[in-house]
């Protein structure tokens, strides 16, 4: 026991850079890739996949302990698994051969001439997988109240195989209480279950003794951290679980104790006379008792009374079910008074995603440059100068002469020529129409209007709307 005068070793108690530290988390590493490649491949998607994956891991592993043949290869390995299990399905020789690779990949196993050899790195790692699973088959086998003993007597196990040999298992002991803190409300919860239940009796008894055997673990666990310099941190740990312990003890002792009280009073003769003093003491004492009393409160004894024991019992006028729903305890009520009074809605936080902006560089040609431009340049002049009776009407007439274009998109009006010339020049400047000289062909109109040309030439100059991509006319 010399190794419980030092601090445990714990990768949580070492420096981060430490090369030992570093080894261990490359070793968490290759146990992860394996599972990663082996999810690839589907293995973890049926427990019976799994169950084939570690079938084969136990079998490499026998062989490296000794205990079974050598293997050469992954066939080998593929018949092998074919007579040792039973399997309707089993996996495929490919199958098998990939395992093999993930495991020589990861340095788990290596390829010699002699065949597969496991190395210490694998071995380790299996065994972690193995005694996981078998674990887990041992907690399962357990009924619900009996899982939470079960792993607070493991935590005592790994505690004793661990702590004691100068490696931190984990907090086990706290670990072990919390199973008994949990062991003890699950109890409290299915209490009237049990007492109505009359086959209880062995399952009591086994729960009795788990808490009267993890009392001795626990008070053994504390012994041993007596001298280590983490005992000042357990005081309290201590306290907690003397109680728990206590508590736990004294409640399953109780409940057998009330089974086994139950049981006597059904074949107790009755008796003829009423002693109200002892009826009154009875009823008293039912209202508190100690929890490794006999002696039950209302709910227990109505959960365990039953009708129909002797004859014409029925016809009584009264019926008492076999179970009563379990009352809500004061604890229970402070608690839902506190969260009522307290209660606040949890919201998701508002969570800002920061877009990144990407720039892209694009190339294009002179004209290309142009175009977008008097784009820009025209949306622009749009805004500040009305066209849109001109563009609207040369989009019915498409050639006009400049009076026909004033006069019949707008009016007659001064106001309306003005505006309707400054458009024009718009259209003209953004390459949006076209104006040219009178050719001596166009036919003229005679229009009303309050304003006159100051030359004559300039009311006869047709106006031809441009299609776009079309070259300007430089004449």
């Amino acid at each position: 026991m010399e190794n419980m005068d030092r601090p445990l070793i714990s990768i949580f108690q070492e420096q981060a850079d430490s090369p030992a530290v570093l080894q261990s988390m490359r070793d968490i590493a290759t146990l992860s890739g394996v599972l990663s490649e082996m999810g690839s491949q589907r293995v973890f998607d049926s427990p019976a996949e799994i169950l084939r994956f570690l079938r084969i891991l136990q079998l490499l592993n026998e062989e490296a302990l000794g205990i079974g043949d050598r293997i050469p290869n992954s066939d080998t390995l593929y018949y092998r698994y074919q007579n040792r299990f039973p399997d309707a399905d089993p996996p495929s020789k490919k199958k098998v051969a990939h395992i093999v690779n993930v495991l020589v990949n990861n340095n788990w196993l290596s390829k010699q001439t002699t065949g597969l050899k496991m190395r210490d790195l694998g071995k380790r790692m299996m065994d972690v997988l193995i005694r996981l699973a078998n674990d887990s088959l041992a907690y399962y086998l357990e009924d619900d109240i009996g899982r939470s003993l079960f792993q607070a007597r493991r935590d005592a196990e790994l505690s004793e195989a661990y702590d004691d040999h100068g490696i931190s298992g984990g907090n086990k002991i706290a670990s072990l209480i919390r199973n008994v803190e949990n062991t003890i409300l699950m109890l409290k919860e299915r209490e009237l279950e049990l007492l109505a239940d009359r086959n209880a009796l062995p399952q009591l008894q086994k729960i009795h003794d788990l808490m009267a055997e993890l009392q001795e673990k626990l008070s053994e666990r504390f012994r041993m951290f007596e001298t280590m310099d983490e005992s000042l941190i357990l005081t309290d740990l201590m306290q907690r679980g003397t109680t728990a312990m206590s508590e736990g003890t004294n409640l399953s002792l109780g409940m057998i104790n009330k089974y086994l009280k139950f049981t006597t009073m059904q074949k107790t003769p009755l008796s003829s006379s009423i002693q109200p003093d002892l009826v009154r003491q009875f009823i008293i004492s039912m209202f508190d008792p100690p929890i490794d009393s006999d002696i039950p409160n209302a709910y227990q004894m109505f959960s365990f009374m039953e009708q129909g024991q002797y004859e014409d019992e029925a016809m009584d006028g009264i019926w008492i079910p076999v179970k009563f729903a379990s009352p809500i305890s004061g604890s229970g009520i402070s608690e839902a008074i506190d969260y009522l009074e307290n209660y606040e809605p949890v919201t998701e936080p508002l969570s800002e995603k920061e877009e990144t902006i990407e720039y892209a560089a694009e190339e294009g040609s002179k004209d290309e440059m142009d175009e977008l431009l008097g784009n820009s340049n025209w949306m622009l002049t749009k805004s500040m100068i009305q066209t849109e009776k001109i563009e609207n009407y040369l989009e019915k007439i498409h050639k006009a002469s400049m009076e026909q274009a004033v006069i019949e998109a707008t009016s007659g009006e001064w106001s309306d020529a003005v505006n309707a010339l400054t458009a024009l020049a718009a259209l003209v400047a953004n390459k949006k129409i076209d104006i040219q000289p009178d050719p001596g062909d166009t036919e003229t109109k005679t229009y009303e209007k309050t304003w006159e040309w100051m030359n004559q030439q300039d009311a006869k100059q047709v106006i031809t709307k441009r299609k776009q991509g079309e070259p300007i006319d430089q004449g």
